[in-house]
């Protein structure tokens, strides 16, 4: 697991976004994971898309990483933020924005803000 723990924490730190998700951000391969990729694909976020079904010792060392049970996983600046649930309510709550905005992480508020007008 040492050798997925590094490749995992190399992965995290070389990336200002990563998410850990079944499937790519092109084709996310569960509908968790879809839901996170979609809000980030939605406002413009450049994030680095890591799939935990082409590899069994990432699709579990990132939940010993993270101590964290379940994928996806979204990372910004290093930080775990949270998965599936969590995102969704940051993004419906402006939270996400601030998120990115404190990290200087680029993206389209007028599309985050689309999102949370079709949630209202």
């Amino acid at each position: 697991m040492t050798d997925a723990k590094t490749r995992i924490d190399e992965t995290v730190k070389a990336n200002d976004v990563v998410l850990f998700m079944k499937g790519t951000k092109e084709m996310p391969q569960c509908g968790f994971s879809s839901r996170v990729a979609a809000v980030l694909n939605y406002i413009g976020v450049d994030y680095t898309d890591v799939n935990v079904l082409a590899d069994e010792e990432i699709r579990s060392g990132i939940k010993e990483y993270s101590d964290w049970p379940t994928i996806p996983q979204l990372y910004v600046k290093g930080e775990f933020v949270g998965g599936c649930d969590i995102i969704t309510e940051m993004a419906l709550s402006s939270e996400l924005d601030t998120l990115f905005d404190d990290n200087s992480i680029a993206f389209n508020k007028e599309a985050a803000d689309k999102i949370r007008e079709a949630n209202a």
